[in-house]
């Protein structure tokens, strides 16, 4: 978690809820992707076509790292809780990023609102980290994660005035559908620990709505390192409170977070770069790879298999996000003419 930070209709993030990004579907992982996407212009080259899949290789590559960094961090939990997987993601991280972009770029502009994106999103990693500590699966969460984008279409329109016609209003519907049917009675997310994850997707929704925001001020660099430093600081204010079952952890788990902290700065890049190649709508319905991600990879490393209960609903959201995806295309295509005329998407 995605990260458990994500793309979107509005504003693309990995699917990790703390990952860079993300546009996401991101949960814990989180992070903002690029800040500047790339627009796409009206005529189609074979040029701006080869950008664009180089843009889309990228992106796809960017989900697959936050997903093995989502991996790490739940593999690295049970020695290290919550608290210091926080701080070890925040140093490692951090570090990371300062480097690949040699140290340019990473202080803000609007360090109030950066501030509290930055801390909001470390209460979505703290609960996702609870979660997983307490047995829910990597790929159960990525499919609760993928509500993210629906939340955001119904948000955009107090937060950004945005305006939402019948069709993405049924289809956002539609999608909650596919949310009862991953939650339904009796399911593998019938749980309590479902309630705090739904609030964290909730919470993740907000923060890219704000990073919708921010992107026009500030660099993805700095976006990602203000989240570094928050890390590093809630984590460091959260071990009394949360402390490790051990101080000094394994050589495996140490191996596992120093590849945490490396994908955290890796993935960050390969978001930044594929944004600036492709137009956000050609690379937002990659943000809900990471759910083949997750399922791959719990079922190899834990043992974890989501029932066709779970997969059917989360192709129900998905269908409902990459719908509400087109009609933002649509709509944007219509331009302001058909706007003006009272006939939103």
């Amino acid at each position: 978690m995605a990260r458990p930070d994500a793309p979107h209709p509005i504003a693309p993030h990995p699917i990790a809820p703390h990952s860079i990004a993300a546009p996401a579907i991101t949960p814990p992982a989180t992070f903002p992707p690029a800040i500047a996407p790339a627009t796409s212009s009206p005529g189609i080259s074979a040029a701006s076509l080869d950008t664009t899949l180089r843009g889309i290789l990228l992106a796809a590559l960017g989900y697959a790292v936050v997903s093995c960094s989502d991996a790490a961090a739940k593999w690295a939990l049970p020695e290290t809780g919550a608290a210091m997987a926080m701080v070890w993601r925040g140093l490692l991280g951090g570090l990371t990023v300062t480097l690949l972009a040699r140290g340019r770029g990473l202080w803000p502009r609007r360090l109030g609102l950066l501030t509290l994106r930055s801390l909001t999103q470390c209460v979505v990693t703290v609960i996702f980290y609870l979660c997983w500590l307490r047995g829910v699966g990597l790929a159960d969460s990525y499919a609760v994660n993928a509500a993210a984008p629906l939340l955001m279409t119904l948000l955009a329109i107090p937060m950004l005035g945005e305006r939402v016609g019948w069709r993405r209003w049924t289809s956002t519907a539609v999608g909650f559908l596919g949310v009862l049917l991953i939650l339904r009675p009796g399911g593998d997310l019938w749980r309590w620990e479902t309630l705090p994850l739904l609030g964290a997707v909730a919470l993740l929704a907000v923060t890219r709505i704000w990073l919708r925001t921010l992107s026009r001020t500030e660099t993805a660099t700095a976006v990602a390192f203000a989240l570094m430093v928050a890390m590093t600081l809630s984590g460091l204010a959260l071990l009394p409170f949360m402390p490790p079952a051990r101080w000094v952890p394994s050589g495996g788990v140490v191996l596992a977070l120093l590849a945490f902290g490396a994908c955290t700065g890796i993935a960050q890049v390969l978001f930044s770069r594929a944004f600036g190649l492709a137009p956000v709508s050609a690379l937002a319905p990659y943000e809900y790879s990471p759910l083949l991600w997750g399922t791959a990879l719990g079922a190899l490393l834990w043992g974890e298999w989501p029932s066709l209960a779970t997969l059917a609903g989360a192709a129900v959201v998905i269908g409902a996000g990459l719908y509400n995806l087109h009609r933002e295309r649509l709509r944007r295509r219509a331009a302001l003419p058909a706007a003006q005329q009272g006939d939103p998407a």
